[in-house]
């Protein structure tokens, strides 16, 4: 069939270059921070802020107010995100030959993020290695996503698209999972995590 489609377009003349001659925000660098935070909250994920200093200590917390025995750990997460994590919440590395059933069983997972996008509240993960494979997010019902601040964050997806390899497996989160039905019941976790916190890192004192 692409044969046939390949032939049927041979001689057809170059697509046009399509015109972008458009804003392509419209919000101002300065304000691209606290509008994330403003849409992630109105997807109902959970937002802090904190500072690389802080940021150990309040991974900790966040696991121990879940309760989480097990935390699940992309293979290049920066070993001190858990560096405040107590022992007895053991960390467990992606396997290739991990079942569905397997993951579902982990509490939490700990990941990094490609980019942020402020305009949609949206986390844009690309399967880096501080992030792990596509399914480990999409699998345990806890997922702790830290983005840097003001590094990874943009204010608008065409702001975006330039900074993201396409050949990658992109994954864009806007909130916890959630679907509503013909009556527009909401229900969370049907194709992901229930929970969804963000943590806003800076490099300076949080504010």
């Amino acid at each position: 069939m692409l044969d046939r489609i390949r032939r049927a377009v041979a001689d057809a003349p170059e697509a046009p270059v399509p015109d972008r001659d458009y804003l392509d925000t419209h919000t101002p660098d300065s304000r691209a921070v606290d509008l994330l935070a403003e849409n992630l909250a109105d997807y109902r994920a959970i937002v802090h802020r904190t500072d690389a200093e802080g940021l150990p200590a309040l991974i900790a917390r966040l696991l121990s107010r879940r309760g989480a025995r097990t935390v699940l750990v992309p293979p290049l997460l920066p070993s001190s995100w858990l560096s405040a994590t107590p022992a007895e919440v053991a960390r467990v590395q992606d396997g290739a030959g991990d079942t569905a059933r397997e993951l579902d069983a982990l509490d939490s997972v700990v990941t990094g993020c490609a980019l942020a996008v402020a305009e949609t509240g949206t986390i844009v993960l690309d399967a880096a290695p501080d992030q792990g494979r596509r399914r480990i997010t999409l699998v345990p019902d806890h997922h702790i996503c830290v983005v840097s601040v003001p590094d990874q964050v943009v204010t608008s997806v065409p702001r975006a698209m330039p900074r993201l390899d396409p050949t990658r497996p992109m994954t864009w989160i806007s909130g916890p999972s959630a679907t509503s039905d013909i009556e527009l019941d909401r229900v969370e976790g049907v194709h992901g995590p229930r929970t969804l916190e963000v943590v806003l890192v800076t490099e300076g004192p949080a504010g």
